[in-house]
């Protein structure tokens, strides 16, 4: 009997009935392995990488905005000025839009921090009355002030102010354009916006609790949005593709606060000490594309470049020795060194490496606007010639309030302060009107003689309530100090005598240019700098002495 073979549509059935009975059974195995627990362990190695991938990718850098070099400037000036030392306190500034949570106040104290680095020009007085701002701190001050175990100075002034207003969207544009086909579809779209944020501060008188005419700053500052998209749709054959590409500018609202917030300080700041501040906001790096140009000019350029570039320029500035330079690698023991001290000299957060933050910070000296107004490099460090060295600097004052700083009545407590070009050890001695010798600093209250640069040390210090020491003109005839910084600590190779304990007569030493000699000695060749100030002790016009100066 002749056999026949089945249609085609019985063995398609079949085979459906068939791949029907294999997708039942997988998902009967699938629903069965989802009813059983997961094993911790089967995950161990993937949640082993959770605690490396937490953290971040990129190294935190310090805020820097377009004025950060003028108050750097500001700082200077007010020392050259002689300006005296004046307690100030501000108000909570406030957002009513609620559109910029931000810490204003915090960025204020900032501001006026960087402004007293070497100046001393301003000191914070920080209490907060308003209880549901209160801290720890500020309820154990309260406790501390009731019992009397705990004093305030009052502050001579106060700054006020807020957020003004914050004008969203005031200009705004999108433009979009598209084409379609049988097999393609494309289309692109770009938008942009900006917004106004306001920013008004003033300046207060706290004992009467008025604001002094004049003394104001309103300004404001623009923030943008941009987005750029671009869709692609095809079809190739029976399959589609769908393509979509965007990138999308948003300027925070932090940045730009800061920004305002460091320029109403130094308004306000220069219009209170009636100081040329102006001169600070020309300087070149308060143009908004400094930054952006010094970043495509570090891009352009290899990491070579800026390792030659930057050892060059530390070695300019007496971080790196020239017989140091060129240094084999970028991260040469010596060049990581110089790179770190000069970070920490700088307020930089501190790496040592070659990163833009360095860059930016070592080669703006060097950038100008030409006649165009457009920024370029001038005197770019050569990559080739080893320049000589800065040497180590000491800066000098007496701080009293008195325009004849060179003669003072018996009696007349003497205020100085020293300021070191970068960082070194710092040894000051007081040669008395009886010819005594004697090291005031370090002392018992400030042990480290290591001194950051670009900070003053007060001599003694007067904004303390009991400092380690006074210095107070003795009879008639002259007195000198005398500080000595050096990059390696020598006190280990000093005469037995210069390592006597603090605020005691030095024996044997009755010069300072003696104690100038030993530490020269002892410094073996390492850098070493000198500043003396001398004054005359002479009878007081009236008999009576010129009174201490306080902080206003």
């Amino acid at each position: 009997m002749r056999r026949t073979r089945p249609s085609a549509p019985k063995r398609a059935s079949s085979l459906g009935l068939r791949a029907q009975i294999s997708c039942a059974a997988v998902s009967l195995l699938m629903l069965a392995g989802c009813s059983t627990p997961i094993s911790p362990k089967d995950d161990a190695l993937f949640q082993s990488y959770a605690s490396g991938s937490d953290r971040p990718a990129t190294r935190p850098v310090r805020s820097i905005t377009s004025f950060t070099g003028a108050l750097s400037c500001m700082d200077h000036m007010m020392r050259d000025a002689g300006t005296t030392t004046t307690l100030i306190s501000s108000t909570f500034f406030p957002d009513y839009s609620g559109r910029v949570p931000v810490n204003t106040k915090d960025m204020v104290i900032t501001a006026l921090s960087q402004m007293s680095r070497v100046s001393n020009a301003f000191r914070y007085v920080d209490f907060e009355v308003d209880i549901a701002r209160q801290d720890t701190v500020q309820n154990l001050t309260t406790i501390l002030l009731n019992t009397n175990q705990m004093q305030l100075q009052r502050p001579a002034l106060y700054i006020s102010g807020g957020i003004s207003f914050v004008d969203q969207g005031v200009l705004s544009a999108n433009h979009s354009a598209g084409i379609s086909g049988p097999n393609v579809e494309a289309g692109y779209n770009r938008d942009r916006s900006a917004t106004v944020i306001g920013l008004e501060m003033h300046l207060g008188d706290f004992r009467t609790r008025t604001f002094i005419p004049g003394m104001d700053s309103a300004n404001e500052v623009v923030i943008g949005t941009s987005g750029q998209g671009l869709d692609l749709a095809g079809r190739i054959g029976v399959y589609g593709l769908q393509f979509n590409i965007g990138r999308n500018l948003t300027q925070g609202s932090g940045a730009a606060v800061r920004a305002l917030a460091e320029l109403a300080s130094i308004e306000l700041a220069g219009k209170y000490t009636k100081l040329p501040y102006w001169r600070c906001l020309m300087q070149d790096d308060t143009n908004p594309e400094f930054q952006r140009q010094l970043r495509e000019w570090y891009d352009s350029e290899s990491a070579a470049t800026h390792a030659r570039l930057i050892e060059r320029y530390l070695a300019s500035q007496g971080y790196l020795s020239p017989a140091a330079t060129p240094t084999t690698t970028q991260n040469a023991a010596a060049l990581r060194d110089a790179i770190a001290r000069f970070q920490a000299d700088h307020g930089m957060v501190v790496t040592g490496i070659v990163d833009f933050t360095l860059y930016e910070r070592a080669m703006r000296d060097f950038v100008a606007q030409d006649e165009n107004g457009h920024l370029t490099r001038i005197g770019w460090p050569s990559t080739g010639a080893i320049p000589e060295p800065a040497p180590l600097a000491i800066d000098m004052q007496i701080e009293n309030p008195v325009r004849d700083r060179s003669k003072f009545a018996p009696g007349t407590q003497i205020f100085a302060s020293a300021t070191l070009s970068r960082s070194a050890y710092l040894f000051c001695y007081l040669r008395d009107a009886n010819g005594n010798v004697v090291r005031i600093q370090p002392n018992m209250a400030n042990p480290s003689a290591l001194v950051s640069a670009n900070q003053s040390v007060r001599l003694p210090d007067w904004m303390v309530p009991y400092p380690a020491y006074v210095l107070e003109a003795g009879r008639q005839g002259s007195e000198s100090l005398l500080c000595i910084a050096t990059t390696e600590d020598p006190t280990a190779r000093l005469p037995e005598a210069l390592r006597a304990p603090a605020l005691t007569p030095v024996k044997g030493y009755a010069d300072l240019d003696q104690v100038r000699e030993a530490y020269v000695t002892a410094t073996q060749g390492h850098d070493i700098a000198t500043r003396a100030l001398t004054w005359t002790i002479t009878a007081p016009p009236n008999g009576t002495a010129v009174a201490k100066p306080k902080a206003q």
